[in-house]
C-alpha cells in the first residue's frame, strides 16, 4: 500500500475516534443545557426527548432567584480561591525543594502523597468533621477550603515537580551564582519559565474544590454550603426539579469554561513544558 495512503487513512481514522470521544464527552453537557430550557413537564417527559419543543428560560430564572442560591455560588468562589492557593503555595515549594534536592527522602515523601489520593474521602469525612468542629471552622468557607486542599495537594505537588523536573539545573545555578538564595532563584527564574505549569496546576486544584461535594455537604449546613449541595436540593411538586438543578449547573460550568479560555495559552505551554528536554 502507498505510504500516502496510509497515512490519509491513519489520518482519517483519528478525526474519527477524536469525533467519538468529543460526543460521549460533549453529549451529557448538551443535554443537560438543552434541558435547562425546557419546561418543567417537558424537563420530567418519559421518553425523555432530547431537544426541546418549547423554549423557555423560566428555569434559570427561578434557579437564579431561589434562597441560598447566590450565597452558595459566592461561597463557591471563596472557597475555590482560598483552596487553590492554599495548593499553589504548599505545593510549590514542597516540588521546587524535592526536584532540586532529589533526596531519598524527597522521593519517599512524593510518593506518599500520591498514595494519599488513593484513600477514599468518606473514609477521612468523619474524623474531619470532628477536627474542625474543634477548631471551630464547621460551616465556614475556609475550613472547607482546608478540607478541599486536603484532596487537591498531592496532585498539585506531583504536577508541580513534573514541571521543575523540566527546568535545567543549570538555570537556577546561575541565578545563584548571580547573588540569588534558592527562594530568589525559584521566585524570579523558575517560576517564570514554569508559568503554564502554575496555570494547569491552578486550574486542576480550582476544579477539585469546585466540583467537591462529600465535604462541603459533611462540612457546611447554612453558612459555607456551596453550590452542588444546594443543586442536590432542589425539588419541586413531582420530585426533583430537573430544569432547576440543570439551569444551575450550566450557570455554574461557566466559571470554569472562562478560567479555561483565559489561561489557554498557559495551560498549552505547561502541557508541552519539557516536551523537547534532553
Amino acid at each position: 500500500m502507498n505510504p500516502l495512503e496510509t497515512r490519509g487513512k491513519s489520518r482519517i481514522l483519528l478525526w474519527v475516534l477524536l469525533a467519538a470521544a468529543i460526543i460521549l464527552y460533549g453529549f451529557p453537557f448538551l443535554y443537560l443545557l438543552l434541558t435547562s430550557f425546557k419546561p418543567p413537564l417537558d424537563a420530567i417527559a418519559v421518553p425523555p426527548s432530547v431537544w426541546p419543543e418549547t423554549w423557555t428560560l423560566d428555569n434559570y430564572v427561578s434557579a437564579l432567584t431561589r434562597e441560598g442560591v447566590p450565597a452558595a455560588l459566592i461561597n463557591s468562589v471563596v472557597t475555590a480561591v482560598i483552596s487553590t492557593v492554599l495548593s499553589l503555595v504548599l505545593a510549590v515549594p514542597a516540588a521546587y525543594a524535592i526536584t532540586r534536592f532529589r533526596t531519598p527522602s524527597g522521593r519517599v515523601f512524593i510518593v506518599a502523597a500520591l498514595v494519599t489520593r488513593m484513600v477514599p474521602t468518606i473514609a477521612v469525612g468523619a474524623p474531619l468533621i470532628e477536627v474542625m468542629r474543634t477548631l471551630g471552622l464547621t460551616d465556614t468557607s475556609f475550613g472547607l477550603a482546608l478540607a478541599h486542599t486536603t484532596i487537591s495537594l498531592p496532585l498539585s505537588i506531583w504536577l508541580m515537580a513534573s514541571f521543575f523536573e523540566a527546568v535545567p539545573d543549570e538555570l537556577s545555578e546561575a541565578a545563584e551564582v548571580d547573588g540569588c538564595s534558592r527562594l530568589q532563584a525559584m521566585w524570579r527564574v523558575v517560576l517564570p519559565v514554569v508559568s503554564g505549569g502554575l496555570a494547569v496546576t491552578a486550574i486542576f486544584a480550582f476544579l477539585a474544590s469546585w466540583n467537591e461535594f462529600l465535604f462541603a455537604l459533611l462540612l457546611t449546613s447554612v453558612r459555607a454550603q456551596t453550590t452542588p449541595v444546594v443543586i442536590a436540593n432542589f425539588q419541586s411538586q413531582f420530585g426533583l426539579d430537573w430544569g432547576g438543578m440543570t439551569a444551575l449547573a450550566a450557570v455554574y460550568s461557566i466559571p470554569v469554561i472562562l478560567l479555561t479560555l483565559f489561561l489557554q495559552r498557559q495551560i498549552v505551554a505547561g502541557l508541552t513544558l519539557g516536551a523537547v528536554k534532553g
